[in-house]
């Protein structure tokens, strides 16, 4: 069991990892750091954590290694690359990776790192930059029993909801499917809200009242309220959501799984973010059913 102290590592220090090392250090564990960005290392070390200098400095100071990066080829440089954490790995470490990458690939990578000698949990996270901060994440945990259990203390300290789906890769895997009703809901709420729109009706109003019904969501509460008051700075981009669902689509053809939802939020989000709006929260998905629909702001 990793105990509290322990030294946890932690390399990619966005706007969710960053929030991730933080918690950490919170919980009382010695996190050390590495990000390509200096900056976001310079803010962490002020509140106490150590610099890897990179990513096979962090892994020789550490028994655990967290990565939190934007896709999947960031995440096999980072890995196995020059300087990369499979360079420092010690014998017996754990690799667990938050990012939301190909479940194809991590299985791979995982296959590479138990060369030598280490393991890998895949646990891709949902909640937000909220949920980051909070540390009230949901992960998706794919990777061993045992090594799960043994890393319980560090999932705690970022997390509420933790959910071991099985063998490497099918935490990724469900993050495809959490990908596709998330963009599912996004579409049907904002299809909703342009309807009412269009029918002379306050969408505020309709919110309000589908949230004290069986339509009331997650989605609906934050995205809808984001989308109507126009507060559509990230949050969650369009971007990483567009990444996340061309994921799923790509998952989905692996097996021939039957994904209407996906193939329809892939040309949605594929327009928004060729708009040039790619950098907005993904609520702005909301701006592209208006605009179809003839609505003006």
């Amino acid at each position: 069991m990793i105990t509290k102290g322990a030294p946890i590592g932690f390399i990619g220090l966005g706007v969710i990892g960053g929030a991730m090392a933080r918690n950490l250090l919170k919980a009382g564990f010695k996190v050390t750091v590495h990000n390509r960005s200096r900056p976001k290392v310079e803010e962490l070390m002020r509140n106490g954590a150590r610099d890897g200098g990179s990513s096979a400095g962090v892994a020789r100071a550490c028994d655990v290694v967290m990565l939190c990066l934007p896709d999947t080829p960031d995440v096999e440089r980072v890995l196995f690359g020059e300087d990369g954490v499979a360079e420092g790995i010690k014998q017996d470490a754990v690799v667990i990776d938050c990012s939301t990458i190909s479940a194809t690939a991590t299985v791979e990578f995982a296959r590479r790192l138990r060369e030598p000698g280490a393991h890998m949990l895949d646990s891709p996270v949902s909640g937000g930059p909220k949920g980051a901060q909070d540390g009230t994440l949901s992960c998706m945990i794919g990777g061993e029993a045992a090594i799960v259990e043994r890393c319980m203390p560090v999932f705690q300290a970022i997390g509420k909801t933790f959910t071991h789906i099985g063998s490497n890769g099918a935490g990724q895997a469900c993050k495809s499917c959490s990908a596709l009703v998330l963009a599912g809901n996004l579409m049907a709420i904002s299809e909703a809200f342009a309807l009412a729109k269009k029918l002379g009706i306050d969408p505020n109003k309709v919110r309000e009242a589908l949230l004290g019904g069986s339509a009331q969501s997650f989605v609906l509460a934050n995205h809808g309220k984001r989308l109507l008051d126009g507060t559509l700075q990230p949050g969650f981009r369009a971007g990483l959501l567009l990444k996340d669902i061309k994921l799923a689509q790509s998952t989905g053809r692996d097996v021939g799984s039957f994904m209407p939802v996906t193939a329809l939020g892939l040309q949605l989000l594929t327009a928004l973010c060729n708009s040039g709006r790619d950098s907005l929260d993904s609520a702005a998905l909301g701006l592209l059913f208006e605009e179809l629909s003839g609505i003006k702001r």
